[in-house]
């Protein structure tokens, strides 16, 4: 249980971190490529108003108004071609003055590409475009080489994966050396409590032997009474209760190395379904079971015992009259499934999560009848967890399920 509480602590404070980092990281990169295409844009618009040239400042034209910066360099460090477009989508002029790498076909590749998007703004390759309709029908095509733009954009975004996967493994080195300790405060109290369980059991143990010994006394000397036999009855009740928390406080504990076996769980099946159909029929309930003849699985050969009888008393308890309770261990992949289903009515659905909190009863006047304590499916969930499954209960046509699923250790 400690293993797996430090696990979870673990897996949250990771899926924190890399949830809040990868916010953080998409954000940057979204921000960056953003930012770089505006002023991309911006640059393109100038261009456009001013006839292919930018315009030194000092002019009549306010480059602040763009947003973007116009120095000396710029006219020389903007690399773009402009290409004029008749209303047929033909080429009727092209301005290679401001880019030298290109020649004129790679240009007619560049905006038969551009062409075919269909778009006002955009990318092609690493040039970013815009298009520009003018009075004739035909269009102007402003193309600016962004490759040191997004060669920047890009090392950007590797830089913030890089940091971001370097926070992970450092907070995950992190967690793995200070989560024992982060978690130890809670582990100190959950030995306390159980601790407390075994010591108060130990203690009452003996008052309540005197005063079962006195009440046998005071029988025979009194004979028989209805007093003596309703103080019998709670001792009796008590002593069991007593029994069931130390139970459930021993198997919540880690499995010790010296306690583990290979075992056939399906003798143990088959064992518990023979002790329990006498109780069933007796009951005016059948009780059917269903598994493969060998089943072998590595644990604590008792708890399973425990396992099946917790789950077959509930379902012999709380069957509806002349009900049908099925047994069945079967085996899928790695996984063991163990399963007790039978008829139950009333079940309210939005309850099931709390059947295996300790002291619930879903019906308390039907509990105090049967004799439970709404301890036994916390400690079927504790047996299930300490044997690193997992246990789980649904409602359907009038039928309760309890499922336990054991993975098949080493």
């Amino acid at each position: 249980m400690i293993s797996s509480l430090r696990r979870k602590f673990i897996l949250i404070a990771m899926a924190s971190l890399i949830g809040t980092m990868a916010v953080l990281c998409t954000a940057i990169g979204i921000s960056n490529h953003f930012i770089t295409a505006n002023r991309v844009d911006k640059a393109i618009s100038i261009l456009h108003q001013n006839g292919g040239t930018f315009l030194p400042p000092g002019t009549h034209f306010d480059p602040s108004d763009f947003n973007f910066q116009i120095t000396p360099e710029t006219p020389f460090e903007t690399r773009y071609f402009i290409v004029e477009l008749t209303a047929q989508q033909e080429i009727r002029s092209v301005v290679l003055d401001h880019i030298a790498a290109l020649d004129r076909q790679t240009v007619v590749d560049t905006i038969s590409q551009i062409v075919n998007t269909g778009a006002k703004r955009g990318y092609v390759d690493h040039y970013r475009f815009g298009v520009f309709p003018d009075e004739a029908g035909g269009s102007t095509v402003i193309v600016l080489d962004c490759f040191l733009q997004l060669q920047a954009a890009n090392n950007t975004l590797r830089i913030t994966v890089i940091i971001f996967l370097a926070c992970v493994l450092t907070v995950f080195a992190l967690l793995l050396v200070l989560s024992k300790r982060a978690i130890r405060p809670f582990v100190d109290n959950l030995e306390r409590q159980r601790q407390f369980v075994t010591d108060a059991s130990h203690e009452l143990k003996t008052p309540l032997a005197i005063l079962s010994a006195d009440m046998g006394l005071l029988e025979d000397t009194y004979g028989e009474d209805k007093w003596l036999e309703s103080a019998k009855s709670q001792i009796t009740r008590l002593d069991r209760l007593i029994k069931n928390l130390v139970e459930l406080a021993r198997t919540e504990e880690t499995i010790k190395e010296d306690t583990v076996e290979l075992f056939s769980i399906s003798e143990i099946a088959q064992a518990s379904a023979d002790a329990f159909q006498p109780l069933a029929e007796a009951d005016g309930k059948t009780l059917t079971s269903e598994f493969p003849d060998e089943i072998s699985l590595k644990g604590v050969q008792g708890n399973f015992f425990r396992l099946f009888s917790i789950l077959l008393d509930n379902a012999v308890k709380y069957c509806d009259p002349a009900g049908n309770i099925h047994l069945s261990v079967s085996v899928r992949g790695r996984n063991i499934y163990i399963s007790a289903s039978n008829p139950c009515a009333g079940v309210d659905t939005a309850q099931l999560s709390r059947y295996f909190d300790r002291f619930y009863r879903a019906d308390t006047s039907r509990a105090r009848s049967t004799g439970g304590y709404g301890i036994g499916l916390s400690t079927a969930k504790a047996i299930v967890t300490r044997h690193k499954g997992r246990i789980s209960n649904y409602y359907a046509d009038g039928v309760i399920t309890f499922t336990a699923v054991i993975p098949q250790m080493g």
